[in-house]
């Protein structure tokens, strides 16, 4: 199979130049785009019910948060010698709804992510990589770390 545009979803982990390493690979072979995301989950807390929005927290993540981030993932596509691929920090609820929505925007037709690869309880309380695998509008690939 050839694919266009992959999506490397980074996570900061100390795997997660393994899991570069395998998209740019991948790529190289088809000649694709290659994008890095990383998702700044927002931790604003609201109240359901009948309850307003409750400020309990500052707005988060707050623009140093986000610098922070799109220097380290400056860094490692640096490291990863992807310095010409498009890097994407967003903010969004979840790491699953920053990746697909991004998947969806930019016309990604292959994601890469990491998985641990749990059983049991861990992975009945989900993953990343399983959330974005059962939402994804485009192939999957989760690389075992």
């Amino acid at each position: 199979m050839t694919y266009q545009h992959i999506l490397f979803a980074a996570d900061f982990s100390d795997d997660a130049p393994r899991v570069g390493e395998r998209a740019r690979e991948i790529a190289r072979r088809c000649g694709a785009r290659l994008s890095l995301i990383h998702v700044v989950e927002d931790l604003n807390i609201s109240l359901g019910g009948g309850y307003e929005l409750l400020p309990v927290l500052p707005e988060l993540p707050d623009e140093a948060l986000l610098r922070e981030a799109r220097e380290l993932l400056g860094e490692l596509a640096r490291r990863l010698e992807m310095e010409d691929a498009e890097k994407w920090v967003v903010n969004a609820p979840s790491t699953k709804e920053g990746i697909l929505g991004a998947a969806r925007d930019h016309g990604v037709d292959l994601i890469v992510v990491g998985s641990h690869g749990r059983h049991g309880l861990a992975l009945l309380l989900g993953s990343t990589a399983n959330a974005v695998l059962h939402g994804a509008p485009c192939d999957v690939l989760a690389v075992r770390i």
